[in-house]
Protein backbone atom coordinates (compact mmCIF):
# COMPACT_ATOMS: atom_id res chain seq x y z
CA UNK A 1 0.00 0.00 0.00
CA UNK A 2 2.63 2.23 1.04
CA UNK A 3 4.36 2.09 -2.06
CA UNK A 4 1.44 2.44 -4.33
CA UNK A 5 0.79 5.59 -2.16
CA UNK A 6 4.53 7.02 -2.82
CA UNK A 7 3.61 6.65 -6.47
CA UNK A 8 0.21 8.22 -6.31
CA UNK A 9 2.41 11.25 -4.56
CA UNK A 10 5.16 11.20 -6.89
CA UNK A 11 2.44 11.74 -9.90
CA UNK A 12 0.57 14.13 -8.34
CA UNK A 13 3.65 16.17 -7.52
CA UNK A 14 5.01 15.82 -10.63
CA UNK A 15 2.06 16.94 -12.61
CA UNK A 16 1.38 20.04 -10.25
CA UNK A 17 4.49 21.29 -10.66
CA UNK A 18 4.34 20.74 -14.20
CA UNK A 19 1.07 22.50 -14.18
CA UNK A 20 2.73 25.75 -11.97
CA UNK A 21 5.82 25.45 -14.35
CA UNK A 22 3.64 26.10 -17.56
CA UNK A 23 1.13 28.80 -15.75
CA UNK A 24 4.34 30.72 -14.84
CA UNK A 25 5.68 30.75 -18.13
CA UNK A 26 2.01 32.05 -19.51
CA UNK A 27 2.00 34.81 -17.07
CA UNK A 28 5.33 35.87 -17.79
CA UNK A 29 4.20 35.24 -21.83
CA UNK A 30 1.27 37.26 -21.43
CA UNK A 31 2.72 40.07 -19.06
CA UNK A 32 5.77 40.40 -21.42
CA UNK A 33 5.07 39.41 -24.96
CA UNK A 34 1.34 39.47 -25.29
CA UNK A 35 0.84 42.81 -22.97
CA UNK A 36 -1.78 41.98 -21.48
CA UNK A 37 -1.54 39.77 -17.77
CA UNK A 38 -3.51 36.98 -17.36
CA UNK A 39 -6.06 37.73 -14.53
CA UNK A 40 -6.07 34.21 -12.98
CA UNK A 41 -1.98 32.97 -13.21
CA UNK A 42 -1.29 34.94 -10.09
CA UNK A 43 -3.97 33.31 -8.44
CA UNK A 44 -3.36 29.50 -9.50
CA UNK A 45 0.16 29.62 -9.09
CA UNK A 46 -0.34 30.54 -5.35
CA UNK A 47 -2.77 27.90 -4.69
CA UNK A 48 -0.25 25.13 -6.51
CA UNK A 49 2.55 26.31 -4.80
CA UNK A 50 0.38 25.40 -1.50
CA UNK A 51 -0.63 22.07 -2.57
CA UNK A 52 2.65 21.41 -3.93
CA UNK A 53 4.22 22.30 -0.50
CA UNK A 54 1.88 20.41 1.69
CA UNK A 55 2.09 17.26 -0.38
CA UNK A 56 5.72 17.61 -0.64
CA UNK A 57 5.98 17.83 3.03
CA UNK A 58 3.86 14.44 3.08
CA UNK A 59 6.17 13.23 0.52
CA UNK A 60 9.41 14.00 2.39
CA UNK A 61 8.05 12.83 6.08
CA UNK A 62 6.65 9.86 4.51
CA UNK A 63 10.68 9.43 2.69
CA UNK A 64 12.28 10.41 5.90
CA UNK A 65 13.75 13.37 4.67
CA UNK A 66 12.46 16.11 6.78
CA UNK A 67 14.67 18.31 9.01
CA UNK A 68 16.21 16.81 11.81
CA UNK A 69 18.35 18.07 14.71
CA UNK A 70 20.79 14.58 15.64
CA UNK A 71 22.51 16.61 18.24
CA UNK A 72 20.77 14.61 21.11
CA UNK A 73 20.54 11.19 18.50
CA UNK A 74 24.30 11.29 18.72
CA UNK A 75 24.68 10.76 22.20
CA UNK A 76 21.84 7.97 22.54
CA UNK A 77 22.87 4.05 22.54
CA UNK A 78 20.95 2.42 19.77
CA UNK A 79 17.98 1.29 21.93
CA UNK A 80 17.55 4.54 23.29
CA UNK A 81 17.83 5.59 19.62
CA UNK A 82 14.62 3.88 18.74
CA UNK A 83 12.72 4.97 21.54
CA UNK A 84 13.83 8.28 20.36
CA UNK A 85 12.59 7.91 16.76
CA UNK A 86 9.19 5.84 18.19
CA UNK A 87 8.29 8.99 20.11
CA UNK A 88 9.13 10.96 17.23
CA UNK A 89 7.07 9.62 15.08
CA UNK A 90 4.34 9.81 17.64
CA UNK A 91 4.42 13.36 18.42
CA UNK A 92 4.32 14.04 14.50
CA UNK A 93 1.44 12.06 14.07
CA UNK A 94 -0.35 13.86 17.10
CA UNK A 95 0.71 17.27 15.62
CA UNK A 96 -0.75 16.25 12.11
CA UNK A 97 -4.12 15.49 13.83
CA UNK A 98 -4.86 18.58 15.57
CA UNK A 99 -3.02 21.03 13.78
CA UNK A 100 -3.20 19.80 9.89
CA UNK A 101 -6.76 17.20 9.83
CA UNK A 102 -8.70 18.07 12.87
CA UNK A 103 -7.85 22.22 12.20
CA UNK A 104 -7.50 22.15 8.17
CA UNK A 105 -10.93 20.33 8.46
CA UNK A 106 -12.18 22.92 10.45
CA UNK A 107 -11.17 25.47 8.14
CA UNK A 108 -12.45 24.18 4.81
CA UNK A 109 -15.86 23.51 6.28
CA UNK A 110 -15.97 27.20 7.65
CA UNK A 111 -14.76 27.92 3.83
CA UNK A 112 -17.67 26.52 2.41
CA UNK A 113 -19.88 27.15 4.91
CA UNK A 114 -19.03 31.07 4.39
CA UNK A 115 -18.64 31.19 0.68
CA UNK A 116 -15.42 32.04 0.43
CA UNK A 117 -14.00 32.12 -3.07
CA UNK A 118 -10.87 33.70 -4.48
CA UNK A 119 -11.05 37.11 -6.41
CA UNK A 120 -9.88 36.18 -9.40
CA UNK A 121 -10.69 32.54 -10.17
CA UNK A 122 -14.07 32.62 -8.23
CA UNK A 123 -12.74 29.59 -6.95
CA UNK A 124 -14.13 28.11 -3.51
CA UNK A 125 -11.26 28.68 -1.01
CA UNK A 126 -12.43 25.32 0.86
CA UNK A 127 -10.54 23.45 -2.17
CA UNK A 128 -7.44 25.37 -1.35
CA UNK A 129 -7.50 24.45 2.11
CA UNK A 130 -8.25 21.07 1.39
CA UNK A 131 -4.54 20.22 0.83
CA UNK A 132 -4.24 20.91 5.22
CA UNK A 133 -5.61 18.16 6.19
CA UNK A 134 -5.07 15.59 3.26
CA UNK A 135 -1.85 16.31 4.05
CA UNK A 136 -2.03 15.47 7.55
CA UNK A 137 -3.70 12.19 6.83
CA UNK A 138 -0.53 11.35 4.47
CA UNK A 139 1.82 12.40 7.09
CA UNK A 140 0.04 10.84 10.05
CA UNK A 141 0.05 7.94 7.98
CA UNK A 142 3.47 7.58 7.16
CA UNK A 143 4.45 7.96 11.14
CA UNK A 144 2.04 4.97 12.26
CA UNK A 145 3.56 3.12 9.29
CA UNK A 146 7.09 3.61 10.19
CA UNK A 147 6.11 3.99 14.26
CA UNK A 148 4.88 0.03 13.65
CA UNK A 149 7.26 -1.45 11.43
CA UNK A 150 9.93 0.29 13.96
CA UNK A 151 8.28 -1.70 16.69
CA UNK A 152 7.79 -4.83 14.61
CA UNK A 153 11.41 -5.02 13.88
CA UNK A 154 12.31 -4.16 17.27
CA UNK A 155 10.31 -7.04 19.30
CA UNK A 156 11.64 -9.58 15.99
CA UNK A 157 15.31 -8.82 16.74
CA UNK A 158 14.45 -9.58 20.77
Amino acid sequence: MRDKLDKILETSLSLLLGLMVINVLWQVASRYVLNDPSAFTDELSRYLLIWVGLLGAAYASGKGMHVAIELLERKLTAKQKQYQQMAIRLVICVFSIFTLIIGGTRLVVISFQLGQTSSAMQLSLGYVYMALPLSGLLICYYALSDFFNQLKSSHGAS
